[in-house]
């Protein structure tokens, strides 16, 4: 792999949140440092170029301060700067235009878009608040790395500004095919902001495939050219070029591996074991969202139950759902869906001792995950679609004694790296699933164990600091090809 940008060029992250917490506390409010994938990866570089991370703070009233966020400087080592939003900008930007119009959409999920016109000005309007604090606190030659579909409008409200900078942008979600993606009618403003990137990162080679078929159906003159490993370079008219490639992000191996064998988490593994014994628990964990397939995952256990009674009594699925978007209806409508389906399969299937679905709706604490990994030789990992999909990754590097079995959906991001070693399923395909749980609970050692240590060497292989060197080495890339001409 080639160098990185240089150490000397330094880094500003945009993304919509900060990686903070606002807690109140009896003394008053206190900030805090958030922990996440994102922030694990991107603080060593932020901290070794003096970086800033540009985001909203996740409030609307009563901003942090310039002086409060400095407080968090000796701890994060590095500045944050907070944009903020008012309550109207946050309903049509974030919860409008971002969660009823892109998510949907770039998910497959047409029926659900609601292509209300008052959303765009509100997210150009929020768009521009993003592209004006990076005018204000940033310099001509930093690198300027805007994160996912909320702000996809920032590099071309800079360029509008006068504003010249070095600007990369990562898309975290899928990128959808053309026959999805021209159904939006700012399908043109969309793409044309997408295109004012110097580089356009993708999670997985069908979304680079998809875009890059969108750009040759709606940008007349445009060509694309392979750059190498998985990069193409897209020449537009009037001279300007882009590199548009596929870096599939991934989680930090080892601060999983370390955190998994620590005594509490060993602990609750041994208790979770002795309330379950005798059992082979399948582990399903998602956040609430129609995009995740838990419907469909439910009737297919069911389906499993009821064509393979060697399965009564021998497992258990442990469903993990984690609260979101609980105030939006058809979040709530999924949910109750949910509920009825545990209990209709455990009222239909349930015996004295044993219980099918152990379900469970609310956040985990972190010791718990990674207990709930370590304990399931199963892992039913079914989204209708998916970016990417961490948990996958995260139970890999959590399979301490190795004999753990990936069922994984086709359609997830992460499909495309682990497909030679997880049982791959189509989600919808309900029978299909049932086959591969009954396949993968009856699975031999023999088969498990070089599985999953193929697939464990690939995620530490491919971490998320690879990730970052990556797409940071495709930015060089793409100022040498800009210079070459």
């Amino acid at each position: 792999m080639e160098p990185m940008s240089t150490p000397s060029q330094r880094l500003i992250v945009v993304s919509n949140r900060l990686p903070i917490a606002i807690t109140e506390t009896e003394e008053g409010r206190r900030l805090l440092p958030s922990p996440g994938g994102l922030v694990t990866a991107l603080g060593p570089v932020l901290r070794e170029r003096g970086g800033r991370w540009i985001g909203w703070p996740g409030t609307t009233d009563d901003i942090p301060s310039a002086d409060e966020l400095a407080t968090l400087e000796p701890e994060l080592g590095y500045q944050v700067h907070a944009v903020p939003l008012t309550a109207a900008q946050l309903e049509g930007y974030y919860y409008g235009f971002s969660n009823e119009v892109l998510w949907p959409l770039f998910h497959d999920f047409i029926s659900r878009c609601n292509f209300d016109p008052s959303y765009l000005p509100v997210y150009r309007d929020a768009n521009q608040s993003f592209a004006q604090a990076i005018a204000d606190n940033s310099e001509p030659d930093d690198y300027v790395w805007i994160h996912d579909y909320q702000l996809m409008f920032v590099a071309r409200q800079l360029a509008e500004m006068g504003v010249r900078r070095e600007v990369g942008f990562f898309l975290h979600i899928p990128f959808p095919g053309p026959d999805m993606f021209l159904k939006m009618p700012w399908r043109q403003q969309v793409l044309e902001g997408m295109l004012e990137h110097d580089l356009v990162g993708m999670q997985a080679p069908r979304d680079q495939r998809n875009f890059l078929d969108c750009v040759q159906q709606r940008i007349e003159g445009a060509t694309v050219e392979d750059a190498g490993e998985e990069r193409a370079r897209v020449r537009l008219p009037g001279g300007r070029s882009l590199l548009v490639g596929a870096f599939p992000i991934s989680i930090d191996y080892d601060d999983f591996l370390q955190r998994s064998v620590e005594n509490p988490v060993s602990e609750l593994v041994a208790r979770v074991r002795a309330s379950m014994p005798n059992r082979t628990i399948i582990l399903g964990l998602d956040r609430l969202d129609y995009t995740k397939g838990i419907p469909q995952r439910l009737l297919a256990l069911g389906n499993a139950l009821k064509r393979y009674p060697e399965l009564h009594r021998r497992v258990t699925l442990m469903q993990v759902v984690i609260p979101s978007r609980t105030r939006v209806g058809d979040y709530q409508q999924l949910k109750d869906e949910i509920d009825r389906l545990v209990g209709k399969i455990n009222g239909t299937y349930a015996r004295t001792g044993w219980v099918p679905i152990h379900y469970e709706f609310r956040s985990l604490e972190p010791n718990e995950l990674l207990a709930y990994y370590r304990v399931s030789e199963v892992a039913l990992i079914t989204p209708l679609k998916d970016g990417m999909n961490l948990v996958c990754k995260e139970y890999c590097a959590c399979s301490l004694e190795g004999n753990g079995v990936l069922v994984l959906s086709e359609f997830a991001g992460a499909a495309a790296q682990m497909r030679h070693d997880a049982l791959l399923v189509n989600p919808f395909d309900i029978e299909q699933v049932a086959d591969t749980i009954h396949q993968a609970v009856t699975m031999s050692e023999a088969e498990r164990l070089p599985r999953m240590q193929r697939l464990r060497e690939l995620v530490r292989e491919h971490d998320v600091h690879r990730w970052v060197e990556s797409y940071l080495s495709a930015a060089s890339q793409a100022r040498e090809l800009r210079m070459a001409g």
